[in-house]
């Protein structure tokens, strides 16, 4: 049988060698085709390539009526309807490895130019300067090198920076310290990083958490004459602050390959002698191009060869009668995993999901896929999915269990997720009542009962007469409405806890006032 792959974007030769190679395989190039244009040529292929210029939306995957696999050469996927293509059975796969090198010797080089202030130098020179007392540059050599966001590229960057004699500290929330010892690095917080280091470079996805994670507070945290470097996301530093830091002379100078908002030409940021800037080049070399396009070829060649796909980035299908069982739990089992996801800050080791009642009659690995997700996400937010979160959890040396037993303990049905850190464990409990919806019922070793909906405040404090009233009397203060509260103790005059939903969102001081209560041990913030 001949299957037909309609290549949308341009792809390196090198990159589609896998396709021209296989048996079974028509290629049909087609490049710059209008909307119009691609609606009526895809009809009757079974593959389609891109890369970021083709947008394939839902209005193309439905008028593809052979459709069976997309392949995206690169990383991100935003320029695919993944909804629609898991609604009409199209497997989606990306290349998530092939610019990791690139981009790790992209900020190895924007370290180094900054370090000995290279670009200044040479247009100092090509406007016919011959001076060499302004450019006099630093030593890597002893230098500390703080890495936040030890992930592939993260990882490379500080084996680099060891082979040029740095020291290295690094801060990723997978990381232990004994994993940080194996690689021969320095572990710390975010805060310790920023204390010690004296270059800082940035290797994290762009999330809620990580948005403007360099601000104005964190540079006041660095040491005098830092030097900062962003090869990963634009909207980690905020520019603003950048700006004035180093006007102020906190921060020395600065290298720049992303920005908030690109293309970025006019920013008070690039008059300054301090900065160094790059217009989003780390993956632009040929052989990450080409290697992308490699990737997502020789997975095109595994689907129709009936082999494993490595990089997945949609939900993979599951029987029908299956789905039917276990549909009503997926969005559960996700909360269940954000839940937990903000019950601790320390690396998580081992996650143990457990199946009670009639679910443990069904294959539930979709079930166990989706609730580490809703673990991973507070980390790498849409860089996970259904498909890859397994793979991701070993990746970060997470061992995953999944359980099963008939005995429900009361419920129909029951899942019930723990997370395993060196230090802590917790765990989380959900069901589906008749006529009610989700409910979480138990948290640690606290029976509840809560809606996983909305804005939740999880509240640790001593069983003491006044801790309700002296949270809810806070809460008035600062204008927080609650809507819903549950309580529940080990023991009378022991520990206890709160889950309170509230109405709106609490802000990281409202948190810290909160903490600060008399009889209060701990509070988290955990948004549904």
């Amino acid at each position: 049988m001949t299957y037909h792959i309609l290549i949308a974007d341009p792809l390196s030769e090198e990159g589609i060698h896998p396709l021209r190679q296989a048996e079974g395989l028509e290629i049909t190039i087609a490049t710059d085709l209008s909307k119009e244009a691609l609606l009526e040529r895809i009809k009757g292929f079974d593959a389609l390539l891109v890369r970021s210029q083709t947008q394939v939306t839902r209005e193309v995957i439905e008028a593809a009526s052979n459709l069976k696999i997309i392949g995206r050469a690169g990383v991100g996927v935003d320029n695919i309807d993944l909804d629609a293509a898991t609604e009409h059975g199209i497997i989606v796969v990306n290349a998530p490895d092939g610019n990791t090198n690139s981009a790790a010797e992209h900020t190895i080089a924007m370290l180094t130019a900054l370090a000995r202030k290279i670009p200044q130098a040479f247009n100092s020179l090509k406007n016919g300067k011959w001076d060499r007392k302004s450019f006099i540059g630093v030593e890597l050599k002893n230098k500390t090198l703080g890495v936040i966001g030890l992930g592939r590229i993260g990882a490379e960057v500080a084996a680099r920076a060891k082979g040029q004699r740095m020291n290295v500290i690094a801060y990723d929330p997978f990381l232990t310290e004994e994993k940080a010892q194996k690689m021969g690095i320095g572990f710390g917080t975010v805060e310790d990083v920023l204390r010690v280091a004296d270059f800082i470079t940035i290797h994290t996805p762009l999330l809620k958490e990580t948005r403007h994670l360099l601000n104005e507070e964190a540079f006041t945290k660095m040491k005098d004459g830092v030097q900062i470097i962003n090869c990963a996301r634009g909207g980690i530093i905020d520019e603003n602050a950048l700006y004035a830091a180093i006007l102020s002379g906190k921060v020395a100078g600065a290298a720049l390959d992303v920005f908030e908002t690109e293309p970025f030409v006019d920013h008070p940021l690039l008059t300054l002698s301090e900065v160094i800037a790059t217009p989003h080049l780390g993956a632009s070399t040929v052989e990450a191009q080409e290697s992308v396009a490699v990737d997502v070829s020789m997975d095109v060649v595994n689907f129709f060869t009936g082999e494993s796909v490595r990089n997945p980035v949609n939900f993979p299908s599951v029987p029908k009668e299956v789905m039917a069982k276990i549909a009503p739990f997926f969005d559960l089992s996700e909360k269940l995993g954000v839940f937990l996801s903000r019950m601790t800050n320390e690396a998580i080791e081992e996650v143990n999901i457990k199946y009670a009642g009639e679910l443990a009659n069904y294959d539930v690995r979709a079930l166990t896929r989706n609730t580490v997700k809703g673990i991973l996400k507070r980390n790498l937010g849409n860089h996970v999915n259904d498909v890859n979160a397994k793979f991701l959890a070993e990746r970060f040396d997470i061992k995953v269990n999944e359980h099963k037993t008939t005995a429900g303990k009361g419920f129909l049905h029951l899942i019930t997720a723990e997370i395993v850190t060196a230090k802590c464990t917790h765990l989380v409990a959900g069901t589906m009542l008749n006529g009610l919806g989700a409910r979480i019922v138990k948290v640690d070793n606290y029976a509840v009962d809560v809606v996983p909906e909305g804005h939740l405040l999880f509240i640790k404090h001593k069983d003491q007469p006044g801790a309700i009233g002296r949270v809810g009397m806070l809460l008035a203060e600062k204008n927080i409405n609650i809507a819903t509260m549950q309580v529940g103790r080990s023991t009378v005059g022991g520990d206890a806890i709160m889950m309170l939903t509230i109405d709106n969102r609490v802000e990281q001081a409202e948190l810290e006032d909160l903490t600060d209560l008399a009889d209060i041990y701990e509070v988290k913030a955990i948004d549904l």
